[in-house]
């Protein structure tokens, strides 16, 4: 159990770590958010977070990272905020087709992400967003780019598993579809089909969290 200045701290790095997407030091968390602490005291709750297995940190580097555990605490954090939104499930769609079409180019463009949409009935699936996808740096790493391919043929392969009534988020390791354990994913299932983005562990959580609940409320 961490304690209200840990989840702080821990919270702005991972924020940061998402914009930046470089390793967050306590001098550059100290000057940009003037936590009222100094850098020593920074760094000695950053150890412990990573003693607990919330960072890691990258070889040559003063920095820290976000683990899988570190995201998942602040996913968690995120829906603790988030809207309690309750939808009739049963909800018929007109033009079913046409909807998932746009909704997911619109998940693509406003995410950055790659969006998938899955009308069940028809066994169609929608792929929207591989342009922006792959300008992520992540994916200058050899070899990353060939994963997230297998990742994707194992998302569709199994897309009917994770056909839930409800926003759900998979960090890393917790991917239920997939030995590749590089990226995220979060799913929206309905009534006749499902609404996913697949990206980064770096994703923005808190933005698109909110974008695939406003495809979903509308549903």
């Amino acid at each position: 159990m961490i304690t209200e200045r840990q989840g702080e701290i821990l919270n702005r790095i991972v924020r940061d770590y998402i914009v930046l997407a470089e390793p967050i030091s306590s001098k550059l968390l100290e000057k940009k958010h003037k936590l009222g602490i100094s850098p020593a005291t920074i760094r000695n709750e950053m150890q412990e977070l990573a003693d607990e297995g919330y960072l890691s940190q990258p070889h040559t580097s003063a920095g820290r990272v976000p683990t899988d555990k570190g995201y998942r605490f602040f996913v968690n954090e995120l829906l603790k905020n988030s809207l309690n939104i309750e939808k009739e499930l049963d909800k018929q769609i007109d033009d079913s087709f046409e909807f998932i079409k746009t909704a997911t180019r619109f998940l693509a463009e406003e995410s950055s992400e790659l969006a998938f949409g899955y009308l069940a009935d028809e066994k169609i699936v929608w792929k929207d967003g591989w342009q922006d996808i792959f300008e992520e740096p992540e994916f200058l790493e050899p070899g990353l780019a060939a994963s997230f391919a297998k990742m994707i043929d194992d998302f569709e392969e199994n897309i009917e598993e994770l056909y839930l009534p409800e926003v759900k988020i998979y960090i890393g390791k917790e991917n239920p579809v997939s030995k590749v354990k590089d990226f995220s994913i979060i799913t929206a299932g309905f009534n006749g089909g499902l609404f996913a983005l697949l990206g980064p562990k770096r994703m923005s959580y808190d933005r698109n969290i909110k974008l695939i609940q406003e495809i979903w409320t509308r549903i």
